[in-house]
This record gives structure tokens, C-alpha cells and sequence, in this order.
């Protein structure tokens, strides 16, 4: 099956097999998918990690299919049933539904009204309501099969019961069964009716309370809501499409005269529609409509995720951060260039006049005392009344004051990791830590959150949590090692998800670390216990060191190329140095000459270019932002006005954007742009700094409505 495995998939993914069977012999191997794609472009063709990714989840769904057919097929040789036509329907069935349909009629079941109308012997009578023939008398026919002490009382039992077998075989007919889920799919509407008595309880679902819409236009973001509102016990959900055209279609294949057996035939044909097939394929159906929803959603989610992930970076700078509050005061916290804490002490910013100077010469004096080179102020509780106080001090204009999102760091201040970090400090500390070191690098920081916490994305706690979490970790390790990580500084939560670690090993690389001190080379990780040659293969293209003893080793070449490398200096008569730095000298060479059969053209282009920006960072350069200075609160917005924001969410309806007010607005879909929006991830992304203007305003619930059209000039 193996070999077919690789033509499904490879149709399927428009690519060569010879691709696919590559890929998964590398996954198979341990391989991970960022190290296939940067390192391995010769044996797959150069696939993205999207494809290897897309690869390795479909063999897997194609690996399950397999486990159900073998099951299936013990199943039915430990009971007798299988014959050589059976095996090779079971053998071709191309998808788990075409396969269950096809095993239905064999799989044990508990007792039915068809098989209790075989046991007293009725399956003659339904054979001959099947054949149809114009002379037949089904009441006469019927009247041989009357046997009170068999519970058959008389000729409309006998006749019942012979339905019932018929409506059984319907439901069975797997080409039946395939014509009328391909009619759920493609013309089921979906319904919804409030449930009399909940109308005051479900009073947030009020727009679905009678909602119709073909299964084909729902949005993710309505399924779930719809989903939520029946589990809930709000609505009433159906998914069907019209009976008739249902009926109509098992009509034409299984009525085929027009007599009297015939009419058995079409009452038998709407009970084993309405009674047994209807129910059974809804549910396939909905299974269906649910697994879109939840990839959609998560979709939405890994690609916020991405862009928060990916979010420039201050870099290696002195900040003070400062976490907001008004009765407990402000937790201040002063970090140093590698995020470690200096110091930490609280202010008050609500109390009187005399406590607001106290605040802000306590903050002067840290800036002085720590040679701050950047303030970073949590966009929680207080958050813009701290950052008016701080803006009100002479400060030194090349020091950058900026909001930071706390999505997630409590969340962080209590988990296991900062208690790690911090073990003598309380939950504020921690908090105000998470904010300035999110500053300083979002990916370092954020990988310590579960990303459910960080307030992106939808509905993610309805969606497919597996498929969620596998998602998410593929988004992860992507943006990590796509970034690179430094040995001598990182975390291990960070270092857990570079490609070919994990937990245990990441701790072992620091622990490693701070009992032999910084490494120095590349070669040094491999004396990490615990850590042997497959994992350091894996992982040490993606491991920078700094000012190490290699200069190559800050770089994302890897060290089995390093060879190459030198090679090629050598042929020039100058050294690695050398050709980092000068262009002259890497133009000069001729890649042709390093071609070899494990080495190709890709991976030499790969290498010249880390040799031309060694360890380039990805993420793009980080840019100061500053909300509206005289907007705080909600009340002091009106319809027209223009502000700068933030984007922190994006969902299938639009996006919501923090304008400095506790309170995101959000700019629908058809406000995006001025031309047609598909999707608005294809015009914003989390994080972006946008300018909006205001549309609407209800203070009673808390809603801002935007627009990022351009609007015509008052």
C-alpha cells in the first residue's frame, strides 16, 4: 500500500512521488520538518515545510485507513464472511467513509427490526416485493408467511416486516449511500431553531434563533457559535437537505415498476431514508462541517500565531518594564541587554499629586541608575494613565516608551517555568519580567505560554484540540528555528523547540552550559548527556554561537558542510573570514565545482547566501508605536475620529484593533479595504500597526466599530 500511498499523495500535493517517498523516509528516520526543508533540499526537490507538513499529516490519515482495513478485514475472516469480490471492495476503498459503507452490511450489530423479520423467515416475501413483477399480489404473497406463534400476526405484520428488510438493504447500499451523502454535502441547509424557554438564557445566540444557510457558505466563526449554542442546550441544529430530492434519488434506483410491489418498494425506500440512512449520514456530515470549521479556525490561529511569533524584536537592550495597576500600585521591574532582573520596586500612580512625583522620580532614578535604553508598559489596567506619567518625564528621547500586549503573562507568572526562573519572586515580578523580555524578543518569550492563552485566533477552545496543539507546535518550531536560536542565552522552553530537542534535552544543554561555562563551538554541544549524533544532526544548523571559536558557527550553515566552506576558501587563497565578508570573493565562486551527489545546487546557494548575512535574522525591524495621547477611555471616542492602533486579533469577520482604550475595536471585513476582502488575513496580520477610524461607539456593551476605508474628508 506503501507505493500507492505515494501517487495519492502525490496527486494530491501536484508534486513527483519519487518527492513524497523521500519526505517520508526522512520523517520516518527522525528527521524533523524545518531540517528537511533547510537541509535536505537535494533529496526532496527542494519541498517547503507547508508540503513536508502537508506530507507527513496525510500518510498519517492514509496509516489510519490502512489500520481500519486490516481490522476490518480480521473482522470479517474471524467470522467467515470474507469473500474474494468482498476483499477487493474493502481493498479499493479510497476514503474511511467509501470503506465503512462498504463493510456496513457485515458489521456486527445489535439486533434490528430487518433482522428480527429474517429470524421469522420473512426474507423471501422482501425478495419478491425487490423483484417487482407486475403479477405479483403482495397481500396474497404475504399470506404464506403469517405465523402468529413466530410473531408474524397477520399479512400487514408480514408485510411490515418485509419493509423493514428492504429499508435495511437501502440504508446498506454503499453506491446509494455515496449519491445521497454527495447530496448532504452539496445541497444540505443548515437550520436552526431556539429551543422554547431559552430565549432570556441564550440570549447571546438571538441571531441564530431561526437561522437557515446552505452548508456551503458557513463561515468557521457561525458553525462553532452555532456548535457552542447546542451544546449548550440553547438550539435545535439540523443538516439535511430537501426529503424530496433525497427520496426522488433513492426513487429512481430502487423503485423500478409502477404496481403494487412497487408501493412497497417506496414506503420501504422513505423509512430507510428518514429512519436509518437521514440520521446516520447527517452525522457524517456534520463530522464533516465540524472538521472544516475546526481547520479553518485553526488556520486562523496558527497564522496569528505566526505574526506575534515573528514580531520584530527590540533586541539586546536595557529595559525597564513596568507592569500597571492602580490599589496595588505598578510593578516596575529593570532588566539588563540578556533579559536577566536588576531590580524591582513599586509605584503608585493613582494617589495624590505627591505620590504621582514620587512615581515618576523613582522611575527617572532607575533609568539613570540602569542606563535604561527602553521602557516597556504592560497594555493592561492603568496602562495609559502609566504611560501618560512616563511620557510626562524628561526623558531622553532616544529612549524608546512603548505599550506591550500582557495577553498571557499571568498565565506565565504562575506556570512552572517562572517559578523556575524566579523562584524568590511573586507572581507581579514575574509579570512585569514577561512584559519587558516580550519587548525585547516576542518569540524567546512567548514559546514559555500556551499559545491558547496569548489571545489570538477563535473559538479555539471548540476546535479539535489535538489538531490544534499539532498545529500550533508545527507553528512554533517553524518560527524558531526559522529565527535561530543562541546557545549561550537561551531558555530551555526555547531550546526545547528547536528542531531535533525537546524538554529534557534543552535543560541538559543548560545545565551543560552553566557548569562548563559559555560553549565556544558547535562541536562542544555533542558533549551534552544525552544528546547523540542524530539529535545533534537535527539540531545544530539551527544553534548559533557568538564570537564563538568558528566564525561559522553563528551562522545557519551546517556543520557537515562546514567542509565545503573551507573548500572553497581555500580554492580563493583567503580565509572563511574572508568570504563573509567580502562580496568580490563569494561572486568568484564557481558552485559547479562543489557539485556532489549528496551536495547540490540548492544547498551551495543556501551557503553563500548565510555566508553573505551569517545568522540573519528573518523578523523584520522593530518600529516605536504610540497610541492617540488624548485618547483613554471609550467616552472619549466619537464617530470620525482617525487613530493609530494595533491589530491583536484576526478572525474570519475581520479584525480587532486596540486603539488605547481597554477595549479592542473591531473593523468588520467589508471595512478592511476599499476593494472586495476574501479573508482578512490577506490585508492585516496581528500585530501590524494600522490607522482607523472610528464608526460607532456603544459604551452599554462595549463595542467599537472601525473602518480602515478610506473615508471621504468632512
Amino acid at each position: 500500500m506503501l507505493n500507492e500511498h505515494f501517487e495519492t499523495i502525490a496527486t494530491e500535493l501536484k508534486v513527483a512521488p519519487r518527492q513524497v517517498r523521500a519526505t517520508l523516509e526522512l520523517l520516518d528516520d527522525g528527521a524533523t520538518v524545518p531540517f528537511i526543508s533547510r537541509y535536505r533540499k537535494e533529496r526532496t526537490g527542494s519541498l517547503d515545510e507547508v508540503t513536508i507538513a502537508s506530507i507527513r499529516d496525510r500518510v498519517h490519515q492514509l496509516r489510519q485507513l490502512d489500520e481500519r482495513r486490516a481490522a476490518i478485514f480480521a473482522s470479517l475472516i474471524e467470522r467467515d464472511l470474507l469473500t474474494d469480490e468482498l476483499r477487493h471492495s474493502i481493498q479499493d476503498a479510497a476514503s474511511l467513509s467509501e470503506l465503512e459503507d462498504r463493510y456496513l452490511p457485515y458489521r456486527p450489530k445489535r439486533r434490528t427490526r430487518a433482522m428480527i423479520a429474517r429470524e421469522r423467515g420473512l426474507e423471501p416475501l422482501a425478495d419478491q416485493l425487490i423483484a417487482q413483477e407486475n403479477g405479483l399480489d403482495p397481500e396474497g404473497a404475504a399470506r404464506a408467511f403469517v405465523d402468529p406463534e413466530n410473531g408474524v400476526e397477520d399479512v400487514a405484520a408480514a408485510l411490515a416486516g418485509a419493509r423493514d428488510i428492504v429499508a435495511e438493504s437501502v440504508n446498506e447500499s454503499s453506491e446509494a449511500r455515496t449519491e445521497i451523502r454527495t447530496l448532504f454535502e452539496k445541497r444540505s441547509t443548515l437550520r436552526t431553531s431556539v429551543i422554547a424557554g431559552k430565549e432570556a438564557e441564550g440570549a447571546a445566540y438571538r441571531d441564530y434563533f431561526a437561522w437557515s444557510e446552505p452548508i456551503t457558505k458557513a463561515p468557521a466563526h457561525r458553525i462553532h457559535a452555532i456548535l457552542r449554542a447546542e451544546r449548550e442546550g440553547i438550539l435545535r441544529l439540523t443538516v439535511r437537505p430537501e426529503e424530496d430530492a433525497a427520496l426522488a434519488k433513492l426513487s429512481r434506483r430502487f423503485v423500478r415498476s409502477r404496481n403494487r410491489a412497487s408501493s412497497h418498494i417506496a414506503e420501504a425506500v422513505a423509512d430507510g431514508y428518514k429512519r436509518l440512512m437521514a440520521p446516520s449520514i447527517e452525522n457524517e456530515v456534520r463530522t464533516q462541517l465540524i472538521e472544516k470549521a475546526d481547520r479553518e479556525a485553526v488556520r486562523v490561529f496558527a497564522d496569528n500565531l505566526r505574526h506575534l511569533l515573528l514580531a520584530p524584536p527590540l533586541g539586546e537592550k536595557r529595559v525597564l518594564a513596568i507592569d500597571p495597576g492602580y490599589r496595588t500600585g505598578c510593578k516596575v521591574v529593570c532588566l539588563d541587554a540578556q533579559g536577566i532582573l536588576l531590580t524591582h520596586t513599586v509605584v503608585y500612580i493613582a494617589g495624590s499629586e505627591q505620590e504621582r512625583t514620587r512615581a515618576g522620580q523613582s522611575i527617572l532614578d532607575l533609568i539613570r541608575d540602569y542606563a535604561i535604553e527602553a521602557i516597556a508598559i504592560g497594555n493592561g489596567t492603568a496602562s495609559r494613565e502609566t504611560e501618560s506619567l512616563v511620557r510626562s518625564l524628561a526623558i531622553p528621547s532616544t529612549i524608546s516608551i512603548v505599550v506591550v500586549s500582557e495577553s498571557g503573562a499571568s498565565v506565565y507568572s504562575a506556570s512552572e517555568i517562572a517559578r523556575k526562573e524566579f523562584p524568590d519572586q511573586d507572581v507581579t515580578v514575574r509579570g512585569a519580567v514577561s512584559i519587558g523580555r516580550r519587548l525585547m524578543d516576542p518569540l524567546a518569550e512567548l514559546v514559555k505560554i500556551d499559545p491558547k492563552s496569548i489571545g489570538v485566533g477563535q473559538y479555539q477552545h471548540d476546535v479539535d484540540q489535538g489538531l490544534l496543539k499539532r498545529s500550533l507546535d508545527d507553528v512554533i518550531e517553524q518560527c524558531v528555528n526559522a529565527v535561530g536560536v543562541d546557545v549561550n542565552t537561551a531558555s530551555a522552553p526555547l531550546l526545547s523547540h528547536v528542531s531535533g530537542l525537546g524538554p529534557k534535552l534543552a535543560e541538559n544543554i543548560v545545565a551543560h552550559r552553566l557548569d562548563a561555562g559559555p560553549y565556544r563551538t558547535r562541536g562542544q554541544i555533542k558533549k551534552v548527556p544525552r544528546l547523540g549524533p542524530k539529535a545533534f544532526e537535527q539540531a545544530a544548523g539551527f544553534l548559533r554561537i557568538r564570537d564563538g571559536d568558528d566564525p561559522l558557527d553563528a551562522s545557519a550553515v551546517h556543520p557537515e558542510s562546514y567542509a565545503i566552506v573551507r573548500r572553497m576558501a581555500k580554492d580563493l587563497n583567503c580565509t572563511v573570514e574572508d568570504l563573509m565578508h567580502r562580496q568580490d570573493l563569494r561572486a568568484s565562486i564557481d558552485m559547479n565545482r562543489y557539485v556532489t551527489d549528496a551536495v547540490g545546487l540548492p544547498t551551495l546557494t543556501d551557503i553563500l547566501e548565510e555566508l553573505a548575512k551569517p545568522g540573519r535574522d528573518p523578523r523584520e525591524t522593530f518600529e516605536p508605536f504610540s497610541f492617540d495621547d488624548g485618547v483613554h477611555e471609550m467616552k472619549d471616542l466619537s464617530p470620525g475620529m482617525k487613530l493609530p492602533g494595533l491589530v491583536t486579533n484576526v478572525v474570519d469577520f475581520g479584525a480587532f484593533v486596540d486603539i488605547g482604550v481597554h477595549q479592542d475595536g473591531l473593523v468588520h471585513i467589508s471595512q478592511l479595504a476599499d476593494r472586495f476582502v476574501e479573508h482578512p488575513s490577506t490585508v492585516v496580520k496581528v500585530g501590524q500597526q494600522v490607522r482607523v477610524t472610528v464608526l460607532d461607539v456603544d459604551l452599554e456593551r462595549r463595542r467599537i466599530g472601525l473602518s480602515m476605508k478610506t473615508q471621504p474628508d468632512s
